[in-house]
């Protein structure tokens, strides 16, 4: 399974959008400084998630994420 999720930094104030294909040990890896950018923060939390069954369907969920604007992950995160 591929996951495409949403962490949230409130230290911050972002959100960083990725892919994975497990997605507790990438927070993990966020929390503890594991990447450059999310590095800066220590309370990521993971404010969104969805299962793809192919890492192609999970790549196209990514990049459309990262065209998201603010005010349209909130929406997205809203329901």
């Amino acid at each position: 399974m591929y996951y495409v999720s949403i962490i949230y930094s409130a230290q911050l104030d972002v959100y960083y959008k990725g892919f994975t294909m497990n997605p507790d040990e990438r927070l993990k890896c966020h929390l503890e400084g594991g990447s450059e950018l999310t590095s800066r923060a220590s309370d990521w939390k993971l404010v969104y998630s969805k299962v793809f069954e192919t890492k192609k369907e999970a790549l196209i969920e990514e990049k459309h994420l990262k065209k998201l604007n603010r005010s349209s992950i909130k929406q997205l995160l809203e329901g």
